[in-house]
């Protein structure tokens, strides 16, 4: 009997064939499947939902292929680097930072080359810091540095003739207020008599020779009740050796100056003082033209600081390098200051003095009761030191020139 199968559209449909003999049916269904990429879709119509097409399978995309490469020649020519164009605001800002990196350099070699010692210290009884501040200023009479020519040749003398050890040619206190009064340089003079702590009464310049600068600046500080507060000293040698780093102070003598000492000649005139002249016109008091000897010499010592501090802050001076670089090299070897002292406290100092030439600067000696300026006027010396403790003006009935 034959078995028929009816679809769904009413026909017949034969049986499925038997697999050969021999053949399994998984065999023969391996058979009728295609392989992979090749045959017929695995969307058949067996395994595809009723209803549906077929998917349509779009080719792959061709590969993507760069566009052609333009012949180097025909690319524009390149244009040349631009040059960098400098304006002057540039110039004057790079020429501003060169100046502020040389003055910095300038500080910096300064501050760390100029010698130093201790020469201000706290003690029992040490006077208060009042208004304005207070320099001691010291021209000692070392010859630290020099050779015999070099002392033959500026007249320095003796050390032995001069009593031994270092004292003080010049000693002076410089004055800068807080306010808007005047400066003051007072000079002390070195033979004045004043009580030196541990060692009684003796002339001022001996404390420098007993004690140093420690002890001098007591001795000055009890002597004028005055509170110290900046140290700077000045030896033979570095003073001449600024001045000559400069070319010479011009000055104006009133008279011929001949020390009979000294044996220094210095003819009257307006002219430029070399260190050796300069030296000796400073330390002069065995002259003709210091009638009042060492009233005389204070007040030449002075008037030259002023003529000095003038010239080496003016133009021609600091624009000119034959003169500043010597300057420069010869002035850490000159000055000593006081360990807690810095350079710009020294310039300070020197802006304030530059006045002295031109009258903005009080210039006075310590009032004496005679010429020998040992003995100082007790009442017009108080009224003096009162003045600068409080910053007032100095009066002028105790100054003296």
């Amino acid at each position: 009997m034959v078995m028929t199968y009816r679809g769904d559209d009413g026909g017949r449909r034969m049986p499925p064939p038997r697999p050969p003999a021999g053949r399994s049916r998984d065999h023969q269904r391996a058979q009728m499947m295609p392989l992979p990429g090749r045959g017929r879709s695995p969307y058949d119509e067996r395994t595809r939902p009723m209803g549906t097409r077929e998917p349509e399978y779009a080719p792959p995309p061709p590969p993507r292929q760069d566009p052609p490469r333009r012949p180097v020649d025909d690319y524009p020519p390149s244009r040349p680097p631009r040059r960098r164009r400098w304006s002057i605001g540039k110039v004057l800002g790079a020429l501003v930072l060169v100046f502020v990196v040389f003055l910095a350099g300038i500080w910096v070699y300064l501050e760390f080359s100029i010698k130093r010692v201790d020469a201000l210290a706290d003690y029992s009884g040490r006077p208060v810091a009042a208004s304005g501040t207070n320099w001691l200023i010291v021209g000692s009479d070392s010859r630290e540095g020099l050779t015999e020519a070099d002392e033959e040749r500026l007249a320095t003398g003796d050390v032995a003739a001069a009593g031994g050890g270092q004292r003080t040619d010049t000693i002076m206190v410089a004055h800068l207020p807080d306010n808007s009064t005047k400066p003051t340089l007072l000079s002390l003079p070195r033979d004045s008599q004043v009580s030196i702590p541990g060692h009684g009464k003796n002339k001022i310049n001996a404390a420098f020779s007993l004690g140093g600068p420690k002890l001098l600046a007591q001795t000055v500080e009890g002597a004028t009740g005055l509170h110290i507060d900046h140290y700077a000293e000045i030896g033979f040698g570095g003073f001449a050796k600024i001045v000559d780093a400069i070319g010479g102070v011009d000055m104006c003598i009133d008279k011929d100056m001949d020390d009979t000492m000294t044996g220094i000649s210095i003819k009257a005139g307006c002219q430029s003082l070399d260190g050796r002249s300069a030296l000796g016109f400073v330390r002069m008091r065995h002259s003709s033209a210091t009638p009042r000897s060492d009233l005389d010499r204070v007040a030449n010592q002075r008037k030259f600081i002023g003529a000095l501090v003038s010239q080496i802050a003016s133009p021609g001076t600091l624009l000119n390098p034959f003169d500043f670089f010597p300057l420069l090299s010869s002035a850490p070897d000159a000055l000593t200051m006081d360990s807690g002292d810095h350079v710009h406290n020294l310039a300070g100092l020197a802006i304030a003095m530059r006045g002295i030439s031109s009258g903005g600067v009080v210039t006075t000696t310590v009032p004496v009761t005679s010429g020998s300026a040992e003995n100082w006027d007790k009442a017009k010396s108080k009224q003096l030191f009162d003045a600068l403790k409080t910053d007032a003006e100095v009066p002028d009935s105790v100054i003296v020139n």
